[in-house]
């Protein structure tokens, strides 16, 4: 095998399922995640599909990509049909916070937020796992939002990616919690009769949010595990700590219900140099990359579904972003 063995066709897999429509590229960072990202929405926006592709990663490179600043602009159009998004974690982190004060206010009838209260707002802001909470509810707004053909997500790598693939169950888990004590509270209330319709009136407004709540988070998350409308491709390059790392993290995803649709192999060199005069460094490389498409070919059979060549220079900018999608589904 000199490049790898291609059992299924990328475009194929676009073809035989267009119900498809929510697209994700997993895998370790570096790998070009966001690369192929991108060259996928170029893929289906020549086609005549409309295509949002965003990031879920607080280091996203989209800008770079694109040579466009999209930064926390929403859904910027690159060019016919191709929309791309950066979310801003940090400005969703201040809406979260104006909308917990105002809730705060409404609900207790305060004119101003106790100092205690304020810091605690401040500190929760803080923590490392609000920014990816942040970008989680960003992204359920998109979803839900709808308006495209086909979203294309960023993913973050693979550690990373499965706290953000965990997290809907989580917090599905704690606000169905959440509802049920407030569902007990009220009934506690109603023996308070003096009280009563003021506070069946405020506790009907809270568990509305909540189940509002907990209905973005179903919608989005059950997406995330439709075999019917989701694929999931992982990227890999002809490295044994690559390999092994995908096919643990294959297994892992397996135990989300996330419908995996191939691999895609990335970065390979032309096999032709090593007839030619080249460094012992880059024959070296080479035997070493033969050997590990082998066994890539080896471990994930018939699941490979594109062998894509080492790009000249950085993919960025549409030209090459062009050429990368051709490298991935060919002449279209």
């Amino acid at each position: 095998m000199k490049r790898g063995v291609i059992h299924i066709p990328l475009a194929d897999i676009f073809e035989k399922f267009p119900d498809r429509r929510y697209i994700m590229f997993g895998g370790k960072g570096g790998l070009g995640k966001t690369t192929f990202s991108a060259a996928t929405a170029y893929y289906l926006a020549k086609r005549g599909k409309k295509v949002l592709v965003f990031s879920v990663d607080p280091q996203a490179s989209l800008t770079d990509i694109f040579k466009r600043d999209i930064f926390g602009k929403g859904p910027t159009e690159i060019m016919p049909n191709l929309y791309a998004q950066e979310i801003d974690a940090d400005r969703r982190i201040k809406e979260y916070q104006q909308e917990i004060r105002k809730k705060i206010l409404d609900m207790y009838g305060l004119e101003k937020i106790p100092d205690e209260i304020e810091s605690y707002i401040a500190a929760a802001a803080a923590e490392p796992a609000m920014e990816e909470s942040a970008i989680f509810d960003e992204v359920v707004d998109i979803v839900v939002k709808g308006g495209y053909d086909y979203y294309i997500y960023d993913l973050v790598p693979l550690g990373h990616a499965l706290y953000y693939l965990s997290m809907a169950s989580v917090y599905d888990a704690w606000i169905g919690k959440i509802t049920g004590l407030r569902e007990q509270m009220r009934e506690y209330d109603k023996a308070a009769a003096v009280i009563r319709r003021e506070k069946d009136l405020d506790e009907d407004a809270i568990l509305n949010e909540l189940i509002y709540i907990k209905d973005r988070i179903n919608k989005s998350s059950s997406i995330l595990t439709d075999k019917q409308k989701t694929a999931f491709f992982f990227v890999l390059t002809g490295e044994e700590m690559v390999i092994k790392d995908t096919m643990k993290a294959a297994e892992l995803f397996s135990k989300f219900d996330v419908p995996l649709s191939g691999y895609i192999i990335n970065r390979v060199l032309p096999a032709e140099l090593k007839h030619q005069s080249i460094p012992e460094y880059l024959k070296n490389r080479l035997e070493m990359q033969e050997h590990y498409l082998k066994v890539i070919d080896a471990t994930f059979g018939n699941q490979i579904l594109a062998c894509v060549p080492e790009m000249e220079r950085d993919v960025t900018g549409l030209p090459m972003i062009e050429k990368m999608a051709k490298a991935m589904f060919g002449d279209f």
